[in-house]
């Protein structure tokens, strides 16, 4: 039975988590702040962590790296609202699973789950006779799908990647994260000599410094202090194949010295060894910082940065390629009903517009969770607005009325001139009322009572103050 740890400061949805994880024959423990899951993981072992982006002593970002150091096998997801999502996408890079967005939807959670644990234990749920369960069926169809997009700028990338895949080049693909760059690096390998070796993915962000020595190199019995046995490191394994590093410009100056040693001579040694071995591997790194900037600024080795720069691919962020977004949509789509059991035929034209027009700060990995949560909720053939987050289907009209309402206040500042501060503290002071409605509301999930307690006020108060601004009038 797998053990889940659930980390979040609201009482209600530990509570109601417990008891849907134990319906769903999961081992379940809660606990309410970052302090307190630390020390219960000193003294316990869970296989996934659940836990709220924003806690109350601290947030998912800075407690990933204590998780990691201590249990860096444990799968972690972190449940966040859409208003987190720039913030989800920094814990990604930091080795969590994925993330899941509030309002909680059972199914979704549990789905990403098992997702979860099925990749943190390197192997999916048993194929039953004749019929694949629903998350090998998914496994399968992102496995031997590759979706290339209709955008000059993929179209681009893709020769690129015929171009460079035949050749043993070091490459260096860049691009936000959620933007596809392990998709891109896999496809180098699936058209390169070393198809049928292995493929090995490692994520430098979510390596701590003392552990990814080990995860890289390996070590020997007796290295350090619980190295009970020998380890082989993913550069090993990846021997003949592979490798991809990604977030390269993560990892400490020593890994960085180490890992020159590797592209020069092709010669790894283990945590605590005296043999050299001998390595036939490809290097393929990601980033989404420009490692020449990292190196004038004495954060990244120059001579590592020259030894891996033999080719670069770029990959333009989602909200650049206008072109791709409803095909990826549609692909997304097919893959949740593959997993859901359901038969969303597509999208309302209305949601295509909004799907089209929002920026998607986290890429590929939001539109997709988008996409799994609008399917979900969908109860008719196609997706409509109503299926889609608050916050993404108003995006636009948030916009204009946010413009609209800084244009307001620059031309009253003009009409009242620059000696007139009353004014000014008026407007700042309606701006930030604002802002703390609009914070409370999305904290609430969109529940104006729950979101009227939190700002300490009435139910009609709150009605009242919404009613000064278009953007809560609904």
């Amino acid at each position: 039975m797998y053990r889940i740890l659930i980390v979040d400061d609201d009482n209600d949805i530990r509570t109601l988590l417990t008891r849907f994880l134990s319906k769903n024959n999961y081992e379940t423990d809660n606990v309410r702040s970052g302090a307190t899951a630390i020390a219960w993981m000193r003294d316990n072992t869970p296989d996934l962590v659940l836990c709220d982006f924003r806690l109350e002593d601290m947030t998912a970002t800075e407690l990933l790296p204590s998780i990691r150091e201590m249990h860096p096998n444990a799968a972690v997801i972190v449940i966040t609202g859409y208003s987190d999502v720039k913030d989800a996408v920094e814990v990604i890079k930091l080795g969590a699973h994925d993330y899941v967005t509030k309002p909680l939807f059972p199914d979704e959670i549990l789905v990403t789950i098992r997702q979860a644990l099925a990749v943190a234990n390197n192997h999916t749920e048993p194929v039953t006779e004749g019929k694949p369960t629903r998350q090998a069926a998914a496994k399968g169809f992102i496995d031997n799908a590759f979706l290339t997009g209709n955008s000059a700028q993929f179209g681009t990338i893709m020769k690129q990647v015929d171009l460079v895949a035949p050749t043993n080049f070091s490459v260096i693909i860049y691009g936000e994260s959620g933007s596809g760059k392990e998709v891109i690096a896999r496809q180098i390998h699936l058209k390169s000599t070393r198809a049928d070796k292995p493929f090995i993915a490692i994520d430098c962000g979510a390596l701590s410094r003392e552990l990814a020595g080990s995860e890289l190199f390996g070590h020997e019995k007796g290295a350090f202090t619980g190295a009970i046995a020998r380890k082989t490191g993913s550069l090993e394994l990846a021997d003949t194949g592979t490798i991809f590093l990604d977030e390269i410009g993560n990892l400490s100056y020593d890994i960085q010295v180490s890992l020159l040693r590797v592209v020069q001579e092709r010669k790894i040694r283990r945590v605590g060894g005296t043999k050299d071995i001998d390595i036939d591997v490809r290097i393929i790194i990601a980033s989404n910082e420009r490692l020449w900037d990292l190196a004038r600024a004495g954060k990244f080795r120059e001579d590592l940065y020259h030894r891996f720069n033999e080719f670069s691919i770029d990959v333009p962020p989602l909200r650049d390629r206008k072109k791709d977004i409803m095909l990826f949509a549609h692909y997304f789509l097919q893959l949740t009903n593959t997993e859901l059991c359901k038969d969303v035929q597509g999208f309302e034209p209305e949601v295509k517009d909004i799907l089209e027009n929002y920026v998607w700060y986290g890429n590929l990995r939001e539109l997709k969770n988008v996409i799994k949560r609008a399917t979900l909720l969908s109860e008719g053939s196609l997706i409509g607005v109503r299926s889609l987050p608050f916050e993404i289907a108003n995006y636009s009209r948030l916009q204009f009325d946010h413009q609209a309402s800084a244009d307001s206040t620059v031309a009253q500042e003009r009409a009242l001139g620059s000696g007139s501060f009353a004014g000014k503290l008026k407007a700042a002071n309606i701006d930030a009322e604002y802002n703390v409605i609009l914070e409370a509301l999305k904290k609430a999930g969109y529940n104006k009572s729950k979101a009227a307690r939190l700002l300490n006020v009435d139910r009609k108060t709150l009605y009242n103050k919404m009613k000064q601004f278009k953007e809560f009038d609904q």
